[in-house]
């Protein structure tokens, strides 16, 4: 089995920061894409941000120059840091880590930690 434990979410004010963390445990050989997701109460999930495992990066348009993932391979977490929050940043993040192991190629999903932009 594989686990998904995500930390680092709570209430900031506007222009703060923030940084979250995702860690994979279990039945875990490679974990090709690593990616967080956002979703804002009423509204659709989104992507937010992306990293392979050769580096690459992608970010949704509405958070690039604010935020950065990175990945730490050898403990197979990912990190979202967030800067100069903004109220419409408020939203339940989650991770999403496609990951290889004996049974295949399988996407899990955190259990989603909240973010809180407020004055």
């Amino acid at each position: 089995q594989v686990q998904l434990v995500e930390s680092g979410g709570g209430l900031v004010q506007p222009g703060g920061s923030l940084r979250l963390s995702c860690a994979a445990s279990g039945n875990i050989i490679s974990i090709p894409h690593m990616r967080w997701y956002r979703q804002a109460l009423g509204k659709q999930r989104e992507l937010v941000a992306g990293i392979t495992s050769d580096g690459d990066i992608n970010y949704a348009d509405s958070v690039k120059g604010r935020f950065t993932i990175s990945r730490d391979n050898a403990k197979n977490t990912v990190y979202l840091q967030m800067n100069s929050l903004a109220p419409e940043d408020t939203a339940v993040y989650y991770c999403n880590n496609l990951i290889q192991n004996f049974r295949g190629l399988t996407n899990y999903w955190g259990q989603g930690t909240q973010v809180t932009v407020s004055s």
